[in-house]
């Protein structure tokens, strides 16, 4: 029989219990100290908890596995013990919507991954995949923990796993707030949107130490995986923030774009601005002469509600602009030629850049928004060695399998494989637009006239004149919409200021609209 406790002795137990209990609580919420806390604000940096109560709702954070410590027992991490063990996972509420967190503490170990805190943030990986809600971390990591060896490789492979599978279910957004190295990189670049901080934040495979003992090359952390040489030059990164307070609110802005996994339509938003509303300064924005520029963007921000346009990738890539708006209240992607960059023409980069992003949209049930004024494809060794081809198939792949509803409208040129890829009839776009001033053909007059007529402009004895006479009858007899509109590839030449109630009536009638693709596992995008 179990001997009976003395009278008052349970009392006793429990209140040492909720003591210790607070105590260790108190522990894990101090993670490495005030000292190593003043050392993240010193450096322009908030603590991890600090960075989850900015992104989440107030009151609303459910913290999980607080209490979680490390099983390494050498080279003295015994003594070395911390609640939590550096990683804070949980959920809570974003403009009132459920999201799962985890954050990496660098006052805990570096913020290094081990074996335990990838346990908690598998964990919480898959409660996100399970309840259908998007999965943020906040990366701020020395990488994996030498320790404890191949426990900890061990444990991102898992999280890459859980990326991977998450990838097109539930939205996955990473924000760099301090450094990302080795393979710690790779979850980072699995997920939907990378987030940077100017100045904080670096990504590299291999840092400035190696390489310069490999490759003799001497470079900065910053000029190597610093925030604008990820999202101007490598592509990796979608934004920069200049703080860490302001890459958290631009991750709510952005959530408040997307639904809570595929399964679902993204939410709408009421927005007085009129469905009706026409503008007449789109009738002049596309210059009369073609080979002028202008900037595609005061297009989209006079046809989209209230001007306000949530751009992606807006450094990298600049001839193509993709990012987010609303229409009637409803979130839609934008996808643009940018004539005021390398004149709108598609390179290895652009199309790259807005594959993922259309693909992205497809995923998650956001219809897609197309404006067309591209020349072709960029000409050159470099892009024809680079592969343009195979990446260019990347554009044409994702807006061919896309199944959500899809609107194209052609402000200016339209020119050959370029007209075929950009959202055209051909690929399955539900309604296509086209202004008056488009341009569809398979290349501009005068590459055309310059091979139709090389006979006669070689025997004439004043080329030019002869020359321009055909490239003005070109121009006029096949630089236009109006062909392309009697074969019915085209649906309506609508004036530029209807472009707003002609684009939303569209959305409305393809609200529910159902797409088939062959029964197969997955396709084999030309990556």
């Amino acid at each position: 029989m179990p001997i009976p406790l003395a009278p008052g002795c349970a009392t006793v137990n429990l209140m040492n219990r909720l003591d210790e209990l607070r105590r260790r609580h108190a522990v894990a919420e101090q993670g490495g100290g005030e000292a190593r806390k003043q050392r993240q604000h010193k450096d322009g940096k908030l603590s991890a908890r600090e960075r989850i109560e900015l992104l989440l709702d107030e009151n609303s954070f459910e913290e999980l596995d607080k209490l979680v410590t490390h099983r390494c027992r050498d080279f003295g991490m015994e003594d070395q013990v911390v609640p939590g063990d550096g990683f804070i996972t949980g959920w809570g509420r974003i403009n009132g919507r459920l999201a799962y967190v985890f954050a990496q503490d660098f006052t805990v170990f570096g913020g290094s991954l081990s074996e335990a805190n990838a346990q908690k943030t598998c964990k919480v990986m898959d409660m996100a995949l399970k309840n259908g809600a998007p999965l943020i971390g906040l990366n701020d990591s020395g990488g994996a923990r030498i320790q404890e060896g191949v426990l900890s490789l061990g444990g991102y492979a898992d999280i890459f796993l859980r990326n991977t599978l998450a990838s097109g279910v539930v939205p996955q957004i990473s924000a760099i707030m301090g450094p990302c190295a080795g393979g710690a990189v790779y979850s980072p670049a699995i997920t939907d949107f990378v987030v940077m901080v100017e100045n904080t934040s670096y990504m590299f495979v291999t840092g400035p130490d190696v390489i310069k003992t490999v490759t003799h090359e001497d470079v900065t952390k910053e000029k190597l995986g610093g925030s604008m040489t990820h999202n101007s030059v490598s592509g990796v990164g979608h934004f920069v923030a200049d703080d860490d307070a302001e890459c958290l609110r631009l991750i709510r802005e952005l959530l408040s774009y997307l639904p809570q996994n595929n399964r679902e339509n993204p939410p709408r938003k009421p927005t007085s601005d009129p469905v009706g509303r026409m503008d007449t300064a789109l009738d002049s924005i596309v210059p009369a002469e073609s080979s002028l520029p202008y900037d595609i963007k005061d297009i989209i921000r006079r046809v989209v509600d209230d001007a306000n346009f949530f751009e992606v990738h807006e450094h990298f890539a600049q001839n193509l602009v993709v990012g987010f708006a609303r229409m009637d209240g409803r979130p839609i992607g934008v996808v643009a030629n940018q004539p005021a960059y390398l004149a709108g023409c598609l390179d290895i980069n652009s199309s790259v850049k807005g594959a993922r992003f259309v693909r992205f949209c497809d995923a998650f049930n956001i219809p897609i928004l197309t404006f067309e004024d591209v020349p072709g494809f960029l000409p050159g060794t470099d892009q024809e060695f680079g592969g343009i081809i195979r990446h260019g198939a990347k554009l044409l792949f994702a807006y061919a399998e896309a199944t959500v509803p899809k609107i194209t409208v052609i402000t200016r040129k339209a020119y050959g494989g370029a007209y075929c890829v950009m959202g055209s009839k051909h690929i399955r776009t539900d309604i296509n637009f086209a202004y008056p001033t488009a341009e569809i053909a398979v290349m501009g007059p005068e590459g055309a006239v310059n091979i139709v007529y090389r006979r006669e402009l070689a025997a004439a004895g004043d080329g030019d004149a002869l020359r321009q006479q055909k490239v003005d009858e070109f121009r006029e007899r096949f630089a236009n919409p109006f062909i392309a509109a009697e074969r019915g590839f085209i649906d309506d030449v609508i004036e530029p200021h209807e472009t707003r109630p002609k684009v939303i009536q569209a959305l409305r009638m393809l609200e529910n609209k159902v797409d088939a693709m062959p029964r197969k596992k997955h396709g084999n995008i030309p990556l």
